[in-house]
């Protein structure tokens, strides 16, 4: 049987491809404070700034590819078996050919219905102030905001509670409850910590690589290949 490895994703997984990271040092994304753009708050506030943030957003999203780190992930699966949770809106772990992705908060190419969050469609064009579920309301971006709940963190649990191989790209675990999940893999589980300015340090059974996604993979496939 095939080894289980969970891999946790962050924006510093798409970096190289073009993606900014989720908030600038000043705090800013995109110019924004996030909970103007970010939060069923702003939202009711100013419904076509939020819009046309996230058709910003979908706009370069089209504009990249993935990086050489979604393409290695996605060759794992030729020997692993292997699942991606990712913090990560955009697509580039699906076009890399990755086949078991889960979006802990949501997904750019997605809107869904203000009135029934079940009523879930593809979408990636603009999406504009009279955009209607077919119940006659306003369409939203399925992305989790702030203040939401996660409602894919259940599973993502539930993943994490079979790993056993663990590897972190490109997040500084300080974001919860995504943060929480490094802590539901089996004790003594190996763990890869891959980060270019890495705010933890090697452990007992983690090996932190203070690298860029890209370079980081290469490292730690090639520590896999001697287990």
């Amino acid at each position: 049987m095939k080894k289980h490895i969970v891999v946790l994703t962050g924006a510093g997984m798409s970096a190289e491809s073009g993606i900014k990271t989720f908030r600038d040092a000043d705090g800013l994304w995109e110019g924004h404070d996030v909970m103007e753009v970010a939060s069923p708050q702003g939202f009711a506030n100013n419904p076509e700034l939020v819009l046309d943030f996230y058709n910003q957003r979908r706009r370069q999203l089209l504009t990249v590819e993935p990086n050489l780190a979604h393409y290695d992930l996605a060759g794992l699966e030729k020997d692993y078996q292997v699942t991606i949770v990712t913090q990560n809106i955009d697509d580039l772990h699906e076009r890399a050919g990755s086949t078991n992705i889960v979006h802990l908060h949501g997904e750019l190419f997605k809107v869904r219905s203000t009135y029934d969050e079940t009523d879930i469609q593809e979408w990636k064009t603009d999406l504009f102030l009279g955009d209607l579920c077919k119940n006659g309301y306003q369409l939203r971006p399925h992305i989790v905001w702030f203040g939401e709940d996660v409602p894919m963190m259940l599973k993502a649990i539930n993943i994490c509670e079979t790993a056993d191989i663990l590897i972190i790209i490109g997040t500084s675990l300080q974001v919860y409850p995504a943060a929480s999940l490094m802590h539901y893999v089996p004790q003594n589980t190996p763990a890869y910590f891959i980060d270019p300015k890495p705010n933890i340090t090697s452990s007992k059974n983690l090996t932190v690589v203070a690298e860029m996604a890209t370079i980081g993979i290469k490292k730690v496939l090639e520590q896999l290949k001697h287990m």
